[in-house]
């Protein structure tokens, strides 16, 4: 087997929810031009002077609360770490080494790609643990990889996966997370996803093409195979299938975003609206994060089950996310497998 490094991408995290951290952090993240892709001056003017100064001291505090949970350390990358350590042991070889970085902040991806650099790996294989593709996750992670590792006299075989959101082992592993509710105990269920820019999945489009033109919400195809809002929709349809789920009983929605020009419909107000129906239960599954983190243990765990309080429901019940169930290593390895 040729020498294979792995290399395991997470989005990131602050170093500590202090200030200070969070503020470095979200200066890193907003300052991607893949995640807020307007004129570089104007986002410069925007992240710089208006969303992190007046941002950091209040996520800080939710920071505090998600550090809170995870023990005083935070639960990505704990989990993320996990996963890479259990990945390792499906492969018990000297020519097979797995890493685990961050898009932004700690571990580097600087860092931990000079350590693979000297390691003079024949190949590495390249994973964003996002499993739908999306420009401002994936996009920019492989970005970001291959500009530090062009910078190298010799360069490897490389080897990307753009996404995985179909892969069974995946699908299997958020089914076996939800078996331990019993759904009849629920009014309606959630599948939320993190939101973007309806300008973001636009781009995916040629020419005058746009996202709303194509039957995201029904089927995959040939030119909507990249699109985010299909493949989000996609892997509701593998899960619902797999769990007798019909199409009533459940809602594809989007969370955390920023303004009205996001896709639709917003988590948040899915919830309050059903909370105004009467509703008392609601399940809600995260499909798009592998690991539980702030948007899923304090967005939809706490702020939803606030919404959803204040409306007259009662719980929010959030299906934890695959974090490192032996399936979801099942699916990373056969992603591994299948490239070696």
């Amino acid at each position: 087997m040729k020498k294979t490094g792995v290399l395991l991408i997470q989005l990131g995290t602050p170093d500590s929810p202090g200030v200070e951290d969070v503020r470095i952090y979200l200066k890193e993240f907003l300052n991607d031009p893949r995640v807020i892709d307007i004129p570089w001056l104007a986002r410069k003017l925007l992240v710089n002077g208006i969303i992190v100064p007046f941002r950091a001291p209040k996520s800080a505090k939710i920071y505090k609360e998600l550090w809170e949970y995870g023990n005083g350390v935070s639960p990505l990358l704990t989990h993320t770490q996990s996963v890479a350590k259990l990945l390792q042991e499906r492969f018990k070889t000297d020519d097979l080494t797995v890493e685990m970085a961050m898009r932004y902040q700690n571990p580097s991806m600087d860092s931990v790609l000079e350590r693979m650099q000297k390691a003079n790996y024949d190949q590495i294989i390249i994973i964003p643990l996002f499993p739908q593709y999306a420009s401002a996750s994936t996009g920019s992670a492989v970005e970001k990889a291959m500009n530090i590792i062009r910078k190298w006299w010799v360069i490897p075989e490389i080897k990307i996966v753009s996404q995985f959101y179909d892969n069974a082992s995946f699908i299997d592993a958020v089914v076996d997370r939800a078996k331990a509710f019993d759904f009849k105990e629920y009014d309606h269920i959630l599948f939320s996803y993190h939101g973007l820019p309806v300008r973001q999945v636009d781009k995916v489009y040629e020419g005058t093409d746009l996202c709303e033109d194509q039957p995201c919400e029904s089927e995959i195809n040939d030119r909507n195979k990249s699109c985010y809002k299909a493949t989000s929709f996609a892997t509701t349809r593998l899960i619902a299938s797999k769990l007798g789920l019909k199409e009533s009983d459940y809602t594809v929605c989007f969370q955390s975003r920023l303004d009205k020009k996001w896709l639709e419909p917003f988590s948040d107000k899915v919830v309050e609206e059903w909370g105004k129906k009467g509703a008392k239960k609601l399940l809600v599954f995260s499909p798009a994060f592998v690991a539980d983190c702030l948007e899923t243990i304090i967005e939809i765990g706490s702020e939803y089950q606030e919404i959803f309080h204040e409306n007259g429901g009662e719980k929010v019940q959030l299906v934890p996310s695959t974090n490192d169930h032996p399936k979801f290593i099942d699916c990373l390895e056969e992603l591994v497998k299948e490239r070696l």
